[in-house]
């Protein structure tokens, strides 16, 4: 154990170096509560400052269409606050308390009035600013328990008299928007407390699914042309084929299916049909559990947003695989309408959180780059994160689906670089990443695959070897596959007739450095976020000491993946969802026929599920997963990787499967982190003068797939009961 810092050396257990790691930490944080008000004297409106990083990097001259009408209305905005250095410090002490065995707060969750009472601003301070926007004729509709948000209603004018910044209405690629055309500034005297305005624009985080792929490789060297219709040779991985394939079925036949436990999905939209998810548990056979309920709140009173047509896609999804994997756990979908400036996930998971029962685990598929979410809002990210981990609530979220180009999401090509989703990229949050399955690639269909399923439409035999999800061409195994010996180049694969018809695509399992959680700093917006100009969450301790895992000093995600893919290699998740304006079809018949797709958007509520059977099996809820991960990675890997939990090993004989084959790297025209020696299309690479994958798979944790994907009867065996 020499990889691990002196006063864990001695550590020979589990249960102890949990406890030695957290007891570090607590020993290097400052400690100190300050309870004297920031802010000292007479507010002077001439005496600004600038909130620096809180412009989108969409806002330019070529999308500017002119300022929005002064008395365009902009309720419940939100002013993000922050806590005195000694408060946060103390706090954060606290936080690795709670997770360190034998520490008299270990496991000794807080409720939000709690915290807002041990660490918030000072009442003075709060007071304070409160006043000041009621001056500027802001109506203040709430504060927080924390004391840590303010939300305040007025409208364009009120903005740009308060906060010295216009509004603007944008034109996106056809998509009309607003946003505030320069960061915002605020008097000087104010600074001290003021982190920041959460958002003032209506660009919203979009869902991380990839509706099933029309253009596959079906076979060695044999490529399928578009598909309308289902094909065949298709193998939809159904829940049977999930618990056959990560070993949930053990730990079901002990009894730990997830009864008592509830898992919150949140989403700013509800269900087309409520039925579709009472058709998905009855035809994959889930509800011979029993127990299980569902139901539909929006918290807080938020307002009920209805059917959002193609978000219902992605709320249908979760529900349906939280459940197939915690088939007796209660699945509660909560959902707000979105705002002017506020996205419904976010109000709806604050409005749980700050309530008398927070929700013991959440999952959130949903992303935006950390560049294009601003300091504020991946401020205010952090912040839910933070007060979920200090309530003990789980937090699972979807890494993303854009390989490690998440500020290219939806695109055919990445052009801004290297970036992570901020919504995944916090210390407080278990961020989920996506896999293929090796079988197409290798010929070896039959060897995992039975030819006919079961009653419950399940046919995977055992385990099945695993690489990084990836629909794009700089794909080195879809590459080669068809016959090239480079993805990158003239005569390579994405610059042939078949790669740069069919698969130029920014889609795969997504990860990288956390690089720009505080927004860009620059004078240049659209500065990518690996520029130098941005900076990243620091690493968290948990994370420092595993085989792979790079000394940059910053927060690396993803944590742990699973499969996710949207049928290139053949597989994808079938989707019981039957709005017809959007992917949906009819659940009638055999899931082949139904909707269907990929995406670490599965993979989030799926491991919510896990969560589930594990606070089933410790009868108690966990807080952020990740200390219990990465001590049993770190075991598992230590500082040099363990050959024999190797993924193309096909066994269930380690608690992970780490994946060691294949990249999600994603093709690119930027100029940023572009490789493209010749042709039009390059790769996504850590160097533009050299073919570095933007990312490759390796011993141990990696960038493409985390610390790799999961054993769960290992997984709820191992995980510590305190």
């Amino acid at each position: 154990m020499s990889h691990l810092p002196p006063c864990v050396r001695k550590t020979v257990s589990a249960f102890t170096l949990i406890g030695a790691l957290g007891l570090c930490a607590v020993a290097h944080a400052a400690s100190g509560a300050d309870q004297q008000p920031l802010i000292k004297g007479h507010i002077d409106e001439t005496q600004r400052v600038t909130l620096p990083g809180n412009v989108r990097p969409e806002v330019s001259a070529a999308t500017d269409r002119g300022a929005v009408a002064d008395s365009m209305q902009l309720p419940h905005m939100q002013l993000l606050l922050e806590r005195p250095a000694g408060r946060e410090a103390a706090l954060e002490a606290y936080l690795a308390a709670t997770q360190t065995p034998g520490d008299p707060n270990y496991h000794h969750w807080l409720t939000a009035a709690q915290i807002g009472e041990l660490y918030g601003p000072t009442p003075r301070d709060i007071a304070t600013v409160r006043g000041w926007l009621e001056a500027h004729g802001f109506q203040v509709n709430s504060v927080s328990p924390t004391g840590l948000l303010i939300d305040f209603s007025g409208n364009a004018g009120q903005v740009a008299q308060a906060f010295q910044t216009e509004i603007h209405s944008l034109d996106v690629r056809g998509h009309h928007h607003f946003a505030n055309m320069r960061d915002p500034q605020i008097p000087a005297a104010l600074a001290p407390v003021i982190a920041g305005i959460v958002s003032l624009n209506n660009f919203r985080p979009k869902p991380m699914v990839q509706p099933r792929m029309k253009t596959t490789a079906l076979a060695p060297g044999r490529l399928a042309g578009p598909k309308d219709t289902v094909n065949s040779s298709y193998q939809l991985v159904a829940p049977a084929d999930l618990q056959t394939i990560y070993n949930f079925n053990p730990v079901y036949n002990r009894g730990i299916a997830g009864n008592g436990q509830t898992i919150v999905v949140l989403e700013d939209t509800d269900l087309f049909d409520n039925n579709d998810y009472a058709n998905f548990r009855k035809t994959f056979n889930l509800d011979q559990y029993g127990g299980s309920s569902f139901s539909v709140v929006h918290p807080g009173g938020c307002a009920d947003p209805g059917v959002v047509v193609g978000n219902d896609f992605e709320a249908t999804l979760d529900a349906e695989w939280a459940a197939a994997a915690a088939p007796q756990a209660n699945i509660v979908l909560a959902s707000c309408a979105d705002t002017q400036t506020t996205f419904g996930v976010t109000t709806a998971m604050q409005a749980l959180l700050e309530s008398d029962h927070p929700p013991s685990i959440v999952s959130i598929s949903y992303g935006e780059c950390e560049a294009a979410l601003g300091a504020a809002g991946n401020r205010y990210i952090r912040l839910l994160y933070q007060l979920a981990a200090l309530e003990g609530t789980s937090v699972y979220v979807a890494a993303g689906d854009e390989g490690a180009a998440s500020c290219d999401a939806q695109q055919p090509a990445a052009q801004y670089g290297i970036a992570v989703s901020g919504y995944a990229s916090t210390p407080y949050n278990l961020a989920a990443g996506g896999t293929d399955y090796t079988d197409t690639y290798n010929g070896a269909n039959s060897v995992y695959w039975n030819p006919s399923n079961t009653a419950t439409y399940g046919s995977a035999k055992s385990y099945i070897p695993e690489m990084p999800w990836d629909d794009s061409c700089a794909n080195g195994p879809l590459s080669t596959i068809e016959g090239y010996s480079t993805p990158y180049g003239a005569n390579g694969f994405c610059n042939s007739d078949i790669g740069s018809t069919y698969f130029l695509a920014v889609a795969g399992g997504s990860g990288g450095p956390s690089a720009c959680a505080y927004g860009a700093t620059s004078s240049n917006p659209n500065t990518p976020a690996v520029s130098g100009s941005c900076r990243g969450y620091d690493k968290p301790f948990w994370q420092m000491f595993l085989a792979g895992v790079p000394r940059d000093g910053v927060r690396d995600i993803p944590d742990v993946s699973m499969f996710a893919a949207n049928g290139l290699w053949g597989h994808y998740y079938p989707v019981c969802y039957s709005n017809p304006a959007y992917y949906g079809q009819p659940c009638t018949g055999t899931p082949d026929t139904w909707a269907g797709g990929g995406g670490t958007s599965f993979v989030a509520p799926i491991l919510a599920g896990v969560q589930a059977l594990v606070n089933q099996k410790t009868r108690s809820r966990q807080g952020n997963p990740d200390f219990i991960y990465y001590l049993l990675a770190t075991l598992q890997y230590g500082r040099k990787g363990n050959p024999a939990c190797d993924s193309n090993n096909g066994s269930n004989a380690c608690i992970f499967h780490d994946v060691t084959f294949g990249d999600n790297d994603v093709n690119c025209t930027g100029p940023f982190n572009c490789y493209a020696p010749s042709g039009t299309n390059g790769v996504l690479s850590t160097k533009s003068h050299a073919y570095k994958p933007a990312y490759a798979a390796g011993a141990g944790w990696d960038f493409a797939t985390g610390i790799g994907t999961v054993n769960v009867d290992a997984l709820v065996k191992a995980w510590p009961s305190f």
